[in-house]
Parts: structure tokens; sequence; C-alpha cells
């Protein structure tokens, strides 16, 4: 039993590092450009900007928790079934595809900063944050199914996507 106990922890901190890593990772593209970012101007409402690395944390964690508990039921279901994504009616199946669009996620996610930032392209950012929002909100609804909790983890991440999409499109309108 507490090998068990032992190993679930390891699969939530493992997780949760993971998606704290993405987030990282694309971090780094936007610090080297946080200076010109300050000098744009903003769409009301714009936070200051050291709220944006506060809220990213708190929603990488609740990523990686969410991802760590459909892994656990997707391990725990015993039936054995094979893994296609849509139709399928095992759980096991259905974590592993839900898992899958995560992963998606985590990229088109890691993605937007170098756009945004680096690239200054701020209306193909939006374009892919719209992306971004569609696949985090099928991985939601695919989480729901699994594991209520897991879901409503996600809604937070839903709620600042939507956001950042307004921040996104309004500051490509006010700086051309």
């Amino acid at each position: 039993m507490k090998s068990k106990k032992i190993s679930k922890t390891l699969i939530y901190i493992v997780s949760i590092a993971a998606a704290l890593a993405a987030g990282g990772i694309s971090s780094v593209f936007a610090m080297s450009a946080m200076k010109e970012y300050g000098a744009l101007r903003q769409p009301p409402l714009a936070p200051p900007p050291w709220l944006f690395p506060v809220v990213w944390t708190i929603l990488f964690v609740l990523m990686g928790v969410s991802a760590a508990r459909i892994y656990i039921i997707g391990k725990q279901d015993r039936s054995g079934g094979t893994v296609r994504c849509g139709g399928n009616s095992d759980i096991g199946g259905q974590a592993a595809c839900a898992l899958r669009v995560y992963l998606v996620q985590l990229i088109l996610n890691m993605l937007w900063t170098p756009l945004f930032f680096t690239l200054n392209l701020r209306l193909a950012a939006f374009v892919l944050l719209v992306m971004l929002l569609i696949t985090v909100i099928v991985m939601t609804c695919s989480f729901f199914k699994l594991d209520k909790v897991s879901g409503i983890l996600m809604l937070p991440y839903i709620a600042w996507l939507l956001f950042a999409g307004y921040l996104n499109l309004g500051t490509y309108i006010l700086n051309g």
C-alpha cells in the first residue's frame, strides 16, 4: 500500500514539474521582451506585469494536478482495451486521449509566448490563442467526463485564456 501512495505522489510531482517546466521554457521568451511590452499601449483592465508569472504559476500547478489525476484514473482502469481516440468506451483509453489533448495544449501554450513577445506577431499569437482556447475546452470536457475535480481545476485556465485573448487582441489593435 505504501508503494502505491509513493507512486501516486511521484506522479503528482512529475506532472506538476512538467507543467511548470513548460511554462518556464515559455517564459524565457517573455523575459527579454518585457521592457518592450511595458512600452506598448495596453487595453483597459490590463494587470500589472508582476501578476502574469503569479497567475501562470498557479495555472500550471492546476494543470499538473489535473493531468496527474487523469493519468492515475487511466492507470487504474484494468479493462485492457485498445487506445483509440473518439468513440472508445474504456476509461484507460479515454484518459490516454485526454492526456494527448493535454500535451497538445501545452505545446500550443509554449508557442504563444515567442509569437507574441519575440516575433511581435500579435495577430498570429491571437489566432494561436483561440486555437489553444478551443483545445483547452475540449481537454476540459474530456477531463470532466473522467474526473469532475480535474475538470473543475481547468476552469480558471479557461477564464484566464479568455482574458488573455482580450489582452492579446487589445494590444494588437492599440499598437497596430
